[in-house]
């Protein structure tokens, strides 16, 4: 298959648009294609692809126009990213066309109209996040890492379970909840994910020598717990 140009996009989004009924026009005021009819003004910003200089020109046109829309190629294959890109073009409030090149033809898809977005928060997603910064003592990482290992607040109840199992002995997870090392403790000392535990009997646990050493790596969080 040739190289796909931009201007390649314009005769098939051409004929579409006059075909229902639009006055079709091509590089007005700097976009690439004007469509009116009934007074309902749409502009549609062609490109190879989307990407970021495309949305910015897209965004600004919805400043001059009832409806943006941006039309591309149709991919060979959509980017794992595919429903992120989806869900940012109808936020934006911008429609999505592919144009797709066949053999012989073309043909023009409307993907979706740019329509009123509304969020739907997720609610499990927000606890998830409020109870992780309720879980953490500090803010102990870095915004911006990738590469570091991440203070959790998951981590953090393994270090306060380590610290109370080093300071009193074995203990049961019964014990240890009313210590205050909170509702998973018992899942903690099972799944037992660090390997710092060890069971010494049915339900009683005791911090071995690795936990022992993995202690010594967060003297701050250590130093938090055994003076609280």
């Amino acid at each position: 298959m040739k190289k796909i140009k931009e201007t390649d996009l314009y005769k098939p989004i051409y004929d579409y648009m006059a075909k229902n009924g639009y006055n079709v026009k091509s590089e007005v005021k700097d976009c690439d294609v004007v469509a009116i009819k009934d007074d309902n003004l749409i502009i549609i910003e062609l490109k190879k692809s989307i990407n970021l200089t495309l949305l910015v020109q897209a965004v600004e046109r919805q400043r001059r126009a009832d409806s943006v829309y941006i039309a591309v190629p149709r991919p060979e294959n959509l980017p794992k990213n595919w429903k992120d890109i989806v869900r940012l073009l109808k936020k934006l409030e911008l429609g999505l066309i592919f144009v797709v090149f066949l053999k012989k033809d073309t043909r023009v898809d409307i993907i979706f109209h740019p329509n009123e977005y509304v969020e739907r928060k997720s609610k499990k997603q927000r606890f998830a996040i409020i109870e992780e910064i309720k879980g953490r003592t500090g803010n102990r990482n870095i915004g911006g890492s990738r590469r570091t290992a991440i203070m959790t607040a998951y981590k953090e109840q393994n270090i306060f379970i380590a610290c109370c199992l080093e300071k009193n002995g074995p203990l049961s997870a019964k014990e240890l909840k009313k210590i205050g090392t909170g509702e998973k403790t018992s899942s903690i000392l099972i799944k037992n994910f660090y390997g710092w535990f060890d069971r010494v009997e049915r339900g009683v646990y005791k911090l071995n020598d690795k936990g022992k050493e993995e202690m010594g790596k967060y003297p701050d969080i250590v130093e938090y717990y055994k003076n609280n």
